[in-house]
């Protein structure tokens, strides 16, 4: 999930826990070119206040008028087409050739537990499963372990979504080179969060908007990383700190757990690691050295490089999740890069 589609649900949880009726729009197809991707949210109240996007500012300003003038999912969830012909396509701006689905519905006061419910299995990093009837207006929810893509039912009428937490990149050490890679992964999108047991050097952190803790990594991995969105990356240098971080990162449901280091330190710590119990299965989740090769030396092209391989590992994940074929190689044994 996106940032604004989490503000989104948090925003219908306030409205209704203040009695304001709202509505919440989902993107449940799209066809040619799309700025905002399947599972987009928008939410907007009687007042006209809107919180998120469905087409990057296309067609948000006619939705609004169309809510707030009772012309669309008056009293009960409607699915709407924006597009559906080339006049209407060039009025709003939408990208040539495309339009997109979406299904509206109007939420009242009763519909807060179900959405209480959402933004706290959101809130504590798990999946949570929406079933929406658009016939009779009914809502199930349901906790669930894997992410499964977004479902509209033209027939039955029913959408099916799985929300879960932002992706969250984890970085142990508030050095130069996190810095570089959190800004980078912050305009991904990245939930960021740096751990470092030294107070004068997180103190001096410069880049905001990042969750800082000051502690041993371990304890703060095992409280705040341990899911299927997460990345970890060690990036200090010093074996005390990283190794302690790495033992409980590899036992973690991680998607990735990365170190910075030369391939001759990167052999040291995988001896090191396994005269601490770490197994030989749990040492093959470790990219070290991290990144892709691209011969980086500097802190910005080591922070690219290794973002470039979460990306591509993230990527893989999803499409492995979504039972699709992936076609290139497994770049679960990338060299990486050479960072001493």
């Amino acid at each position: 999930m996106q940032a604004v589609d989490e503000k989104v649900l948090a925003r219908v949880t306030e409205c209704l826990a203040e009695g304001k009726a709202c509505w919440l729009a989902t993107v449940v197809a799209t066809y040619g070119s799309s700025p905002r991707p399947v599972g987009s949210l928008l939410t907007c109240n009687g007042d006209g206040e809107i919180v998120g996007s469905l087409s990057g500012g296309c067609v948000e300003d006619d939705l609004l008028e169309k809510l707030t003038h009772g012309q669309l999912a008056n009293e009960s969830a409607q699915f709407f087409r924006y597009g559906d012909d080339e006049a209407e396509a060039e009025k709003l701006g939408l990208p040539c050739g495309g339009h997109l689905d979406i299904v509206v519905e109007a939420l009242e006061a009763p519909m807060l537990p179900h959405f209480e419910e959402i933004t706290q299995r959101v809130h504590e990093r798990n999946l949570c499963q929406r079933t929406v009837n658009l016939r009779d207006r009914s809502i199930m929810t349901n906790n669930v372990d894997r992410f499964e893509e977004l479902r509209y039912d033209e027939d039955d009428q029913t959408l099916t979504q799985t929300y879960g937490p932002r992706y969250q990149l984890f970085l142990i050490g508030a050095g130069m080179v996190s810095q570089y890679v959190a800004e980078i992964a912050q305009a991904l999108d990245y939930r960021v969060v740096i751990c470092d047991p030294r107070q004068d050097v997180l103190d001096g952190f410069p880049v905001e908007d990042v969750e800082k803790i000051c502690d041993m990594p371990d304890d703060a991995i095992r409280e705040t990383a341990n899911d299927q969105h997460t990345a970890i990356v060690a990036l200090t240098h010093d074996p005390r700190i990283d190794d302690m971080g790495l033992m409980e990162a590899l036992k973690t449901n991680a998607f990735y757990v990365g170190a910075m280091g030369s391939s001759r330190t990167s052999d040291s710590r995988r001896n090191r690691l396994r005269t601490l119990d770490i197994s030989e299965d749990e040492l093959n989740r470790l990219h070290a050295p991290v990144g892709l090769p691209i011969g980086s030396k500097t802190p910005p092209e080591i922070a690219l490089a290794i973002l470039a391989e979460i990306t591509a590992i993230r990527k893989q994940q999803e499409i492995a999740e979504g039972s699709l074929e992936f076609a290139s190689e497994s770049l679960a044994a990338s060299p990486g890069i050479v960072a001493g």
